[in-house]
């Protein structure tokens, strides 16, 4: 399994996460000329925009440890693009799926 499949495969295991835990699915994998917005959901009158990491052990480090203030940076951006393009005028917020072998942690509020 290459790097793109695996990620697109530990990103499905977040979007089944969080439907599982109420939140309504939007969309994956928004692109922008800012960067990748890797899931989108709505929670009531909020649009959660969605950082995914994987790591399949702690070696380098825990994987909600790898979102770095530029990573943060591009998702804002891209995610103010989103925002424009469907002219939403709702709250926003941005949330991490951690995924460290099978355990899965939900950060809220990155921002």
């Amino acid at each position: 399994m290459n790097k793109r499949e695996k990620g697109f495969k530990y990103e499905n295991a977040a979007k089944d996460f969080l439907i599982n835990n109420g939140l309504e699915y939007v969309r994956s994998n928004y692109y922008s000329e800012y960067g990748e917005i890797d899931l989108i959901f709505k929670d009531r009158d909020f649009l959660i925009f969605v950082e995914v990491k994987y790591r399949k052990n702690s070696d380098y480090g825990f994987a909600e440890e790898s979102v770095t203030q530029a990573k943060l940076k591009k998702i804002i951006n891209a995610s103010l693009n989103y925002i424009s393009e469907v002219n939403w005028n709702e709250g926003c917020r941005y949330d991490l799926v951690a995924i460290n072998g099978e355990e899965i942690i939900w950060v809220k509020n990155l921002v």
